[in-house]
């Protein structure tokens, strides 16, 4: 039953949210810092309420924080590579992309190349996903309750994300439909991940603190480091009170999934 709970939570966390993503792009763009705004509630619920309560309950408060510092600070280091990574291939893509579309002028059949952000948005996504699928299956082997909030929070995220994602790859000259194709194929690593650590930590509760620890670590460094700054851009007064309800909205449908899941 577990098995089937992680799946379907997999599942939900990556070819659902992708699907989403799409509805989302026909959506007023006005909408999605609205969305960002409650993914960042959500995040928040889920590593305060939830990851973190439970890494406690099975882990020393000196491990489980260590750990939470460590995996904050890998995050930081790992996001760091991949621009620096980004960074130290563009110019020599923009003289590749300069060859390829004198070469497409001379023959219009010539195929287009593909930019170096769209390539790693879908590198970059299939990594993400496959860690979500980790996180989705350390937390239903933990508690069920935790598993769904978890589900909630990730599904939150992904989805703005993935409509960011689609802009990229559009931009970058994918075909709308190649686009969308891509990113679910890259949601399908969500589920994958979620199988390999169904496997993994099956039989390996004694690791779940150090795990929940970790992925507490990743969606708080999802929250605070890549979601929160965008919504600095708008610092009305106005757009600071709409943000902060919907922060408040996403926190409280992570607070009411825990309440009405987890046994009296």
């Amino acid at each position: 039953m577990i098995l089937f709970d992680i799946v379907i939570a997999a599942l939900a966390g990556g070819v659902l949210a992708t699907l989403a993503a799409a509805v989302t792009l026909n959506v007023d763009r006005a909408w999605i810092p609205h969305f960002v705004s409650f993914a960042v509630g959500a995040l928040l619920g889920a590593v305060f309420l939830e990851l973190l309560p439970h890494a406690l309950e099975g882990g020393t408060p000196a491990n489980v924080m260590m750990t939470v510092l460590i995996g904050l600070l890998a995050f930081f280091l790992l996001e760091k590579f991949v621009l620096w990574r980004h960074a130290h291939g563009h110019d020599a893509h923009s003289d590749a992309r300069a060859e390829t579309e004198h070469a497409h002028a001379l023959h219009a059949d010539a195929p287009i190349e593909v930019s170096r952000p769209g390539l790693m948005i879908l590198i970059g996504n299939s990594v993400h996903g496959f860690c979500d699928g980790v996180v989705i299956a350390a937390a239903f082997l933990a508690d069920v309750a935790l598993g769904t909030a978890t589900t909630v929070a990730i599904v939150a995220h992904a989805v703005p994300q993935q409509v960011g994602d689609f802009a990229v790859l559009l931009h970058s000259g994918f075909p709308r439909a190649r686009a969308f194709g891509y990113n679910v194929a890259t949601g399908a690593a969500t589920l994958a991940g979620a199988l390999a650590a169904y496997v993994a930590l099956g039989d390996m509760q004694q690791w779940l603190p150090s795990v929940l620890a970790i992925a507490a670590a990743s969606l708080l460094y999802v929250a605070v480091a890549d979601l929160i700054p965008s919504l600095h851009r708008r610092a009305e007064p106005i757009e600071t009170a709409k943000q902060m309800l919907a922060i408040a909205l996403g926190v409280g449908v992570i607070a009411l999934t825990h309440h009405l899941l987890e046994p009296a």
